[in-house]
């Protein structure tokens, strides 16, 4: 079984056929997904598909793209939506120095004060990091964001980085893009980091894996990710899929009795 951490099935790219969509994930071996709302705009479609579906679960919070549009309404808005049974962590958020959609001051504050609201509601946070890296492990070391389990998602930096993540308490989510001609420098990463501490996504319906790249992408294809993983550390398929989903189980805090028992 696999569970695909990180997708964005509420967005205008899964409306005509998202049922489609779930049926071939499940016939990829995908028991779970974990939709991510990033902005107001797409909270409720993503709490709204979570709870149409026993095996999607939702993550909500707002993206450092759209910092500047916090108000005063958006934190108890995110807090009401949060205390629903389906979500189970707090996300994406975190610093984006490549696009600079919010000024980077603005997305400096704002992680901050999320990271304050995820530890209030005691849900693990979901951290987007793009180019920022000294300036995200900062703030996850001053705001002890660790306090509730977490995740990098999409990984980006080097190998120090990944350790400081793990020793703190972070899982390292790896995607797609580790299938492209140009991803060897993540590989040895990946060869050195330890299985108990990865975690695979799609990122859907971006970052699609070789050999869809181009395409649109969809939860069905996080095996890709999984398989070139255990290509890279030169384990079973199985190995990687048993690892990464007991420890998705674990961060998102999912005792799932009849389909499968974490201890």
């Amino acid at each position: 079984m696999l569970i695909d951490s990180h997708a964005h099935l509420e967005m205008p790219e899964f409306r005509k056929d998202l049922t489609e969509v779930l049926q071939r994930a499940k016939d990829s071996g995908v028991e779970f997904i974990f939709t991510v709302g990033t902005d107001p705009g797409d909270w409720k479609r993503a709490l709204e598909i979570a709870q149409s579906c026993s095996s999607i679960y939702a993550i909500l919070g707002v993206h450092p793209h759209h910092a500047k549009e916090i108000d005063e309404k958006t934190y108890s808005v995110l807090k009401n939506l949060c205390q629903h049974e389906k979500v189970r962590a707090y996300g994406e958020i975190g610093l984006d120095f490549f696009r600079n959609h919010s000024p980077r001051e603005i997305q400096l504050k704002r992680f901050r004060e999320q990271i304050g609201l995820a530890k209030e509601l005691k849900l693990p946070i979901v951290v987007h990091d793009r180019e920022a890296h000294q300036e995200t492990l900062e703030i996850l070391k001053e705001e002890k964001g660790w306090e509730n389990g977490g995740i990098i998602h999409c990984f980006s930096g080097d190998e120090q980085m990944a350790t400081t993540c793990i020793d703190m308490g972070f899982y390292i989510s790896i995607s797609g893009s580790i299938t492209y001609k140009n991803a060897g420098p993540y590989h040895e990463i990946i060869k050195k980091l330890p299985l108990d501490s990865l975690l695979v996504e799609t990122d859907a319906p971006f970052l699609t894996p070789v050999p869809f790249r181009g395409k649109r992408n969809e939860p069905g294809y996080v095996r890709y990710t999984a398989q070139k993983i255990a290509e890279i550390k030169k384990v079973p398929f199985e190995t990687v899929a048993e690892l990464t989903t007991r420890n998705a189980l674990k961060v998102f805090r999912l005792n799932l009795r009849n389909e499968f028992l974490f201890i």
